[in-house]
């Protein structure tokens, strides 16, 4: 049996962003300023002002809805609504009574879910008259959404992209050059974070930690800069909702409701634009049976292995001061290839669900999840980036625990993005190069002792 799309007609893209803020069952953990280490007023921008007003105030919004301008909306639709599937052939690869659903971000022009945000951003910068932007990148799929929502604007922009994928990776800086930005690898010569850390370190493989805190450095640097950021925070992930917005009505073409939501997570934002529109269901009390699981690397494991604390967004102290799972702001993780996933620490909101107790967690290995990308890449056709592999492994892992059970449950798979840049990754994996990398406690713990004294 062929793969089931479920269209949905533009015209039913939705025209507002779900904020799950106020209907949280417990308030979320204010940010503290990075200098003062103070508590900041939800209602209030946070200082120093790294984003435009327009981004301030939906970063502490109580309104449920936002309204997507209409300038934003058009440039949507060159991709949106994008695909739901029903993966019939995995199921039957798998033998498994499970209903598979997958909704694909893949088919935006940048490959991924990241320009759901990076258009956003863009068009409040330009409509608040900056020129120019400055941003980090993990495995470049912010950086080239980010460059081609700056394009589209007619912004400058800058990316600092973490040295281990600027070097795995040249295809995606060679998407942001295409795009018109200016790419360089982090820690970079260019700032003075980047100086101080390759003087330390001149083989320094880098991390977004360090790459966040080049890029806010460069915007308060020049005063028609604003800095742009790629996941974690609250206004991210209220622009990727438009995600699990739309999945919703489609999954009503199918006539179909998940018992399991998986994702991988690095930040946050693709999985939490996703399960943030059904979660709600769960705090209701409506579906509280649904299961949301976040699936992440076992080389940087946040939410399983780190602590809840408070820590910096980045490895200099620049960004807000955030309540989450972390494993230290100056934590260099390993160099897997997703690189997406390798945050020290992940978006607040999320870590305050899984503190809440309402979403799950598992780390991956590495190998694994690449079996279960060329799997899926056997049976839908798909060749998913590394960062969708986690959780891909999870839903085999969940499809084949129904095959045992006989449950015919409906597991929703968020996928980010395609992996057509990765290609070298697969080459390693399939010809017995690739290897796994175990979590690195003793790099943690010492990061830790780096976490800022808050009572």
């Amino acid at each position: 049996m062929e793969r089931t799309m479920y269209p949905l007609d533009p015209k039913e893209m939705p025209t507002a962003w779900y904020n799950i803020l106020p209907d949280l069952p417990q308030p979320l953990p204010p940010e503290r300023h990075p200098v003062t280490k103070e508590p900041c007023p939800l209602d209030m921008p946070l200082p120093p002002p790294l984003f435009p007003d327009a981004i301030n105030k939906q970063e502490f919004s109580k309104e449920r809805y936002i309204e997507i301008p209409e300038e934003v909306q058009s440039i949507y639709r060159l991709w949106r609504p994008t695909p739901l599937y029903r993966a019939h052939r995995l199921e039957k690869a798998l033998s498994t009574p499970a209903k598979i659903f997958y909704k694909y971000e893949g088919v935006s022009p940048a490959g991924s879910h990241k320009p759901n945000t990076a258009v956003a951003q863009a068009y409040y910068a330009k409509k608040e008259g900056f020129k120019r932007l400055a941003t980090e990148t993990g495995a470049g799929q912010w950086g080239s959404a980010l460059a081609m929502g700056a394009m589209f604007f007619g912004l400058e922009l800058k990316v600092y992209m973490v040295r281990v994928s600027y070097n795995q990776k040249p295809y995606r800086r060679m998407l942001m050059e295409t795009w018109g930005a200016q790419c360089v690898p982090s820690p970079s010569p260019d700032t003075e974070v980047g100086r101080r850390i390759l003087k330390e370190n001149p083989d320094s493989t880098g991390s977004l930690g360090i790459a966040i805190s080049e890029a806010i450095e460069d915007a308060f640097a020049h005063d028609d800069t604003k800095y742009s950021i790629g996941s974690v925070t609250n206004h991210v992930l209220l622009h990727q909702t438009i995600v699990g917005e739309e999945c919703r009505k489609q999954m009503e073409m199918a006539d179909a409701y998940p018992d399991i939501i998986v994702g991988c997570i690095g930040g946050g934002s693709n999985f939490a634009g996703q399960f943030l529109p059904w979660i709600r269901d769960k705090i209701s009390g409506a579906k509280p049976d649904l299961r949301v699981i976040c699936a992440e690397p076992q080389a940087c494991p946040s939410l399983t292995k780190g602590p809840y604390t408070w820590d910096y967004g980045d490895e200099a102290g620049l960004a807000p001061i955030l309540k989450m799972y972390t494993l230290g702001h100056t934590f260099v993780p390993p160099p897997v290839h997703a690189g997406g996933l390798r945050y020290h620490g992940m978006a607040p909101i999320i870590c305050h669900l899984y503190k809440l107790g309402l979403v799950e967690a598992r780390a991956e290995h590495q190998l694994a999840t690449f079996k279960a990308g060329v799997t899926f890449a056997r049976t839908e056709g798909i060749i998913s980036a590394p960062e969708p592999n986690h959780a891909i492994k999870v839903v085999i892992d969940e499809a084949l625990a129904c095959k045992e059970s006989g449950e015919a449950k409906t597991i929703l798979l968020a996928h980010s993005g395609h992996g057509h840049f990765d290609l070298a990754a697969y080459d390693e994996y399939l010809s017995g190069r690739l290897k796994d990398y175990e979590y690195p406690e003793e790099k943690v713990k010492e990061a830790l002792a780096s976490l800022p004294q808050i009572t």
